[in-house]
């Protein structure tokens, strides 16, 4: 991971100045993740480089960090190119030994700050999955001449085609230091698009910070916030009305988007599963493991199993439990499986409660009719609690058009009525007892946002 920058033409050595760093002196720094090496490769009146080196220690991010860098397969977590692509880890040395330089201040020569100078900024390994001609969409509008270097794959193997990997080199004539360092902050992640910390609210105000003056006249203005923010909408939104001058200051966001539906109903399943008075639990279509680490804090429960038939939602599970770290006592007390609804599965029989949390809506008709009898008739737990969203209270949701469904991969959505028809018909059918409840927000006119059935065998067996 490789950073150079140098800048050209009389009293280029005030480069020095700038950056806070001694152009006589080598400097290691430590971070969590590796060793910063910064050095001056070349210093005269007329060219000043500065050079930043991270030297990742692919060890310890494996066996320390939560995020899987690659969860497209099983071994992505260790196989991965964390180690050179210039990616947040660069843009966090940048942020931590380079403060002064990016925040716009000198104090041994603060005239020094304004001063526009003739720079050329090298960057290796920037990543581009949308090949070379988005770095050029990005830089390009910010008045850079930019020398892109492309490579093969596999140069001994010409038929895989382009690497997303692209050595850079920027040239600017008259630019301040502290606006080159910005650019670089906000794009080589957005690039990238793998950020190795958690995005919050926070990331909301850095953008604007290190972005504001910028980036509202930036063509590609929207793209780059839904990127560096992780396309998360309410964030997103929040950074362009503060970009395009809506607003005069920020506001926080509501707590309800903070608290996200999807938050809410696990919150309010697992509380129903507490009061059912239940040891057992098997959480059906369990996805990335959410519910399960809930009931996992729960001593009320003395077995969970969680089921999926997404391999891939598995493994983010057992790295949002921590699985490698769970005590004998843990792991006697959860399992993870492998398996569809679809098909009668013993494994998953006996069980006292049975959570379904936001399952059917993505199954077409046969399957649904399928999951009915491997649920109610095979597994028979004791109790089953089923979510689903509510059809009616789409029209509340801004940009939704009539007749649109909240996700692309729902087959159906019901209204109160159609989820209470088909409760029933399971309920009379597989000796159950029901009961209905809104989840979210309640609207006096549509429900709440989602709704669940909890379901009760008449007889206990």
């Amino acid at each position: 991971m490789l950073l150079k920058i140098t800048s050209k033409g009389n009293s280029a050595s005030n480069l020095g100045f700038l950056l806070h760093k001694h152009p006589d002196r080598y400097q290691i720094e430590q971070l969590p993740y590796g060793a910063v090496h910064m050095l001056y490769p070349e210093v005269s009146e007329e060219h000043c480089s500065f050079a930043m080196h991270i030297e990742i220690n692919s060890v310890h991010l494996a066996r320390t960090t939560k995020e899987n860098y690659n969860a497209s397969f099983k071994l992505g977590h260790y196989v991965n190119d964390r180690s050179y692509v210039a990616s947040s880890f660069l843009t966090t040395a940048i942020s931590k030994f380079l403060g002064s330089a990016l925040n716009g201040k000198c104090n041994k020569r603060p005239e020094l700050v304004d001063e526009k100078l003739s720079l050329e900024i090298e960057v290796a390994a920037v990543k581009s999955r949308k090949g070379k001609s988005q770095i050029i969409d990005f830089f390009e509008p910010l008045g850079y001449t930019i020398d892109v270097e492309e490579e093969q794959l596999d140069a001994s193997n010409p038929g895989w085609g382009s690497s997303p990997y692209f050595n850079v080199k920027l040239q600017h004539n008259e630019i301040i230091l502290k606006g080159a360092l910005t650019h670089l902050y906000v794009l080589l992640p957005v690039l990238d698009n793998n950020k190795h910390y958690y995005v919050s609210e926070d990331e909301v105000q850095k953008l604007l910070d290190k972005g504001g003056e910028w980036l509202k006249d930036h063509p590609a203005k929207e793209l780059i916030t839904k990127k560096y923010l992780k396309f998360k909408k309410s964030y997103t939104r929040l950074a362009l009305d503060q970009l395009i001058g809506e607003t005069d200051e920020i506001i926080p966001i509501e707590t309800e988007e903070k608290i996200s539906l999807h938050q809410i109903r696990l919150e309010t399943v697992a509380e129903e599963l507490k009061k059912l008075d239940i040891k057992t639990v098997v959480d059906l279509g369990c996805g990335e493991g959410k519910l399960l680490k809930l009931l996992l804090k729960e001593k009320q429960f003395e077995k969970v199993l969680g089921m999926d038939i997404s391999y891939r939602s598995l493994e983010i599970a057992k790295k949002r439990l921590y699985w490698d770290r769970m005590s004998e006592y843990q792991k006697n007390k959860i399992d993870l499986i492998h398996g569809s609804l679809n098909y009668k599965d013993d494994r998953i029989a006996g069980f006292e409660g049975a959570s379904l949390v936001e399952v059917i809506e993505h199954l077409d008709e046969p399957r649904l009719q399928a999951l009915e009898k491997v649920v109610f008739k095979y597994a028979k737990p004791k109790n089953v609690i089923i979510t689903t969203p509510n059809k009616e209270y789409n029209v509340l949701f801004e940009g939704m058009s009539v007749g649109q469904m909240r996700h692309s991969d729902h087959r159906f959505e019901w209204t109160r009525k159609e989820f209470e028809t088909w409760g029933d018909r399971i309920a009379e059918t597989f000796d159950y007892e029901v009961s209905y409840k809104p989840l979210g927000e309640v609207d006096k006119k549509y429900g709440g946002a989602s709704q669940m059935a909890i379901f009760k065998t008449k007889k206990n067996e």
